[in-house]
């Protein structure tokens, strides 16, 4: 499977009352699959800090369709599904696999670059623009703006 950031073991931890991964845990993977895949791609934690600005989510939409529990392992694909070139806002797709092969969560996330200083929106810096480019996209993929 193509575009995997994250793979790990579901620990006690992120195991709800119903003895299956809670909610925020699906969250929680995702953001750090979805930060691997920005430092592989360039997008380090320095070089964000480099130029003082950082990514902003505004919303977060989970999809369940499976289970997951305790000790098994899942796998988080991540693909850009949208990027206005305009105003650099962005959405991102993951998909949470069990290692069956199973979709168990689809996560989809709107966002966009954040100027540390101003507190205000941000376009994406052209020096990082090659960067943002090596991004997977999703099948569908839409560029705007």
């Amino acid at each position: 499977m193509e575009n995997i950031f994250y793979e790990g073991q579901v620990i006690w931890a992120q195991i709800d009352a119903n003895r299956h991964m809670r909610h925020s845990a699906y969250a929680d993977i995702c953001a750090q699959a979805r930060s691997n895949m920005l430092n592989k791609m360039g997008f380090s934690l320095d070089k964000f800090a480099e130029f003082q600005i950082g990514p902003i989510l505004f919303r977060e939409e989970l999809i369940y369709s499976k289970e997951v529990h305790l000790d098994e392992y899942v796998q988080v694909k991540v693909e850009l599904t949208k990027y206005n070139k305009t105003n650099s806002r962005f959405s991102f797709v993951h998909q949470v696999y069990r290692k069956d092969g199973a979709l168990c969560c689809t996560v989809n996330v709107d966002g966009a670059w954040l100027d540390l200083k101003r507190r205000k929106l941000t376009k994406l810096p052209e020096e990082m623009e090659p960067y943002l480019a090596k991004v997977p996209r999703a099948t569908g993929y839409e560029e705007i703006g």
